[in-house]
């Protein structure tokens, strides 16, 4: 965890920067000593943000799944994707 003040922000934006990009990861900025803001690279909260969508796209097939909703066997999902690609 990477924890900085906020007068490292102000004062030296660039290296904050650079750090955030190069690790990838958050970086908690704190405020009189209390936590305030998270600053993380573009890069970064894109990733996230993927991975939080696709994390609700199985929660939201799960609870189909365990309401009873029609599925799948692996076999014939795999025709159903073989015929749309239209190698059948």
């Amino acid at each position: 965890m990477i924890i900085k003040p906020s007068a490292a922000l102000r004062n030296d934006y660039s290296s904050i920067s650079k750090l955030a990009k190069e690790t990838k990861e958050p970086i908690y900025i704190t405020k009189n000593g209390e936590g305030d803001l998270v600053l993380m690279s573009i890069d970064a909260f894109e990733k996230r943000e993927q991975i939080l969508q696709l994390r609700a796209k199985v929660l939201q097939a799960e609870e189909e799944r365990i309401s009873g909703a029609k599925s799948l066997s692996i076999s014939e999902a795999r025709k159903r994707l073989r015929e749309r690609a239209g190698e059948v």
